[in-house]
C-alpha cells in the first residue's frame, strides 16, 4: 500500500529506510514512533528528545544543510517541509537521496495525516496509530472546553525586523482553535511589519513567541510599556510545532485564554 505526501507523491512502505531529516519536529515524532535507529542524520536544530538525538550525526540547519556529509550518510529516504526548507536545496539532495518525503501540516488535524505518512513509510503503523489516537482526543477536548473572548492577535517571530504570521498558517490554525485571529498583512506568509496606529487598532493581544527568535519576559515588559497593549510570551515549540510536540500543544492552548486574560 503506497503512502501519499504533501505534493501527491507516493512512497511505499521501507521499515529499512535510512532515513535523513530536515525537520526538528518530525524528527522527534519519529523517534517516538520508535525509528531512531534508522534516522542517519538530523539538523542541528533537532534537538527532542535530547537523549536520542545526541547519537545521531548532524549535517546542519534546516536551511545550510552539508550536502557532502548527506552523501555519505547514503540515506534512502530525505524528510522535508514546505515552510522549514528551501527547494533549491531539497532539489540538489533529489540528486543522489532516492525517496523524498514531503510534509506540510497547516491545521492541528493534520498532525494525524502526517504520523499516518511516517509510521506507514517507514514500518511504524501500529504506533501511529496509538498516538493519533492521543492526539484525537486531546483536540477534541480543546474543542470541547470553554472559550474566552475572541481575541485579535499578533504573533510575533523575529524582531529587527519585525515580523508575524499570516492567516494561512499553521500558527494562525493553532490560534484559530481558540476562536483568536490574526491580522492580514498581505500575501506574504511571514510578513515584515512596523508598529504604528492603524495596525494596534487591529490588535487586542499581541503575542511574543520563544523561537524562533529568543524572546524573553524582558521584551514583554519593554514591549507593553512602548505600544500600550497587553503582551505575552508563549513557547514557540508549543505553537508551531508539528508531531509529538503538537499533542502537548493542544492541551497548552488550553490555558492559553487564562494567561491572557490575568
Amino acid at each position: 500500500m503506497p503512502f501519499t505526501d504533501a505534493l501527491g507523491q507516493q512512497h511505499a512502505a521501507d521499515p529499512h529506510a535510512r532515513i535523513v531529516s530536515l525537520v526538528p519536529s518530525i524528527t522527534e515524532l519519529l523517534c517516538d514512533l520508535g525509528l531512531a535507529q534508522q534516522l542517519v542524520g538530523r539538523t542541528g536544530f533537532c534537538i527532542h528528545p535530547a537523549d536520542v538525538v545526541r547519537e545521531i550525526p548532524k549535517i546542519g540547519g534546516t536551511k545550510d544543510v552539508n550536502l557532502d556529509k548527506i552523501r555519505k550518510l547514503a540515506p534512502s529516504h530525505l524528510v522535508v517541509n514546505i515552510d522549514e526548507n528551501e527547494k533549491p536545496t531539497v532539489d540538489r539532495l533529489a540528486e543522489f537521496v532516492p525517496h523524498i518525503v514531503v510534509t506540510h501540516p497547516l491545521r492541528p488535524q493534520d498532525n494525524l495525516e502526517l504520523a499516518w505518512l511516517m509510521g506507514g513509510v517507514f514500518g511504524a503503523s501500529a504506533r501511529a496509530e496509538a498516538w493519533c489516537t492521543e492526539f484525537a482526543a486531546a483536540l477534541a477536548a480543546l474543542r470541547a472546553a470553554p472559550k474566552g473572548p475572541p481575541q485579535r492577535v499578533l504573533y510575533c517571530i523575529w524582531q529587527d525586523p519585525w515580523m508575524t504570521v499570516s492567516q494561512d498558517t499553521y500558527i494562525a490554525a493553532m490560534l484559530a482553535e481558540l476562536g483568536w485571529t490574526v491580522p492580514a498583512l498581505g500575501d506574504v506568509r511571514y510578513p515584515r511589519f512596523e508598529w504604528n496606529a492603524a495596525l494596534l487598532a487591529q490588535v487586542d493581544l499581541v503575542l511574543l513567541s520563544s523561537e524562533p527568535y529568543r524572546f524573553t519576559e524582558a521584551h514583554v515588559d519593554a514591549l507593553e510599556r512602548q505600544i500600550g497593549k497587553p503582551v505575552l510570551l508563549v513557547d514557540g515549540e508549543m505553537m508551531s510545532w508539528y508531531g509529538s510536540r503538537a499533542l502537548h500543544g493542544v492541551r497548552y492552548l488550553m490555558g492559553l485564554p487564562a494567561l491572557a486574560g490575568r
